[in-house]
Formats: C-alpha cells, sequence, structure tokens
C-alpha cells in the first residue's frame, strides 16, 4: 500500500528539520513576512523556481538539491536577523537581496566565495563559517554529522570538535569557533 501523501508530506518536512533545523515551509514563511517578500521574489532571490519552492514549502520534495541554494538561503537567514535587530533597514535589505540572488555560492576545490557581497572582518568570518556549514549539511543531516562526530570523538577530538561546531551547531558558536583558531 502506498503512503498518503499527507504522510510523504510528514517524512519529507520531518527530514527537513534534521536537515534545516526546521521545515523549509516554517523558515521560507518566516522569510517572506520578515524581508517583507512574496513567493516569488523569494524564488527568484534563491534561485529556484516558484513550483520548486511550493514543494520545498508542502513537503512534496525534502532536499534543495544545490548547495548554492542552501548558502542563499543561509545569507537570506542572516539578514532577516539583521533586518529584525534594526542594523539593516529595508532598503538596504533590499539591495543585498539583489546581491544574494547574484551570488554563486562557494567552489569546494578552491575554498572561495563568488559573491559580490562583501564586509567586515566579522562578516568575513561569518560567510566562512556559512560556507563550511553549507557543506557539511549539503552531505549530511546534522543529527548524521553529530554521529560522526561521537564516533571520531575519541580517536580524533578535534576533528569531532570541529563536526559537532560547524556541521551540528549554531552559527554563532561556530563563527566564535573560527574567530579563537585564526591566526
Amino acid at each position: 500500500m502506498d503512503p498518503s501523501p499527507h504522510d510523504a508530506a510528514s517524512r519529507a518536512q520531518e527530514l527537513q528539520r534534521n536537515w534545516y533545523g526546521e521545515p523549509l515551509g516554517d523558515l521560507f514563511r518566516r522569510l517572506i513576512g520578515d524581508l517583507g517578500l512574496n513567493q516569488a521574489r523569494l524564488a527568484g532571490v534563491l534561485g529556484l523556481s516558484a513550483p520548486m519552492l511550493s514543494q520545498l514549502m508542502s513537503g512534496q520534495r525534502a532536499k534543495i538539491g544545490n548547495p548554492a541554494v542552501v548558502q542563499r538561503l543561509q545569507a537570506l537567514q542572516d539578514l532577516a536577523g539583521h533586518v529584525a535587530d534594526g542594523s539593516v533597514t529595508s532598503a538596504e535589505a533590499t539591495s543585498r537581496m539583489d546581491d544574494i540572488r547574484q551570488s554563486s555560492g562557494s567552489s569546494v576545490l578552491t575554498g572561495t566565495t563568488h559573491s559580490s557581497t562583501s564586509g567586515s572582518a566579522a562578516g568575513s568570518a561569518r560567510h566562512v563559517v556559512r560556507d563550511i556549514q553549507s557543506l557539511l549539511r549539503a552531505v549530511a543531516s546534522a543529527e548524521e554529522i553529530a554521529e560522526a562526530a561521537n564516533t571520531l570523538a575519541s580517536s580524533h577530538p578535534q576533528l569531532a570538535e570541529f563536526l559537532h561546531v560547524y556541521g551540528a551547531g549554531r552559527t554563532a558558536e561556530a563563527i566564535t569557533h573560527y574567530e579563537a583558531h585564526q591566526g
């Protein structure tokens, strides 16, 4: 017997919760509200088609397959936080969304970010951390990364710490870790 569409959507949303911290429908709706977007504009900034965005929101699809889209999503989350705390105006947010839309993400091979955005050292640390998080989360869920870190903890404690902090931890903690380990 085939699972019902509701059961399939519930499973997809649970996977999204593991991979992205919450169901994408909740995340996308919050970004739409926080940044004053509509679904079509959000899809455009992320580099998704409107139907793909809708499928991710409803749980018809579970995973964002393109790491550059995941990075753009993380950049939008960061931007929404800055708008919420008042450090970025609505006009600045609109300009930054254009920059995010035009960004092509990171190159796994070179470790460089190809984006028209730039900023302070703190902003740079945030971008590096987001790139690392995106790469890790593109290959495994936070739960899987934490499990791998626990497996490595006794034989490779520093690698286990890295996986916990960047793969399963919060961005703020990862930025603090990153800054503490720089030159």
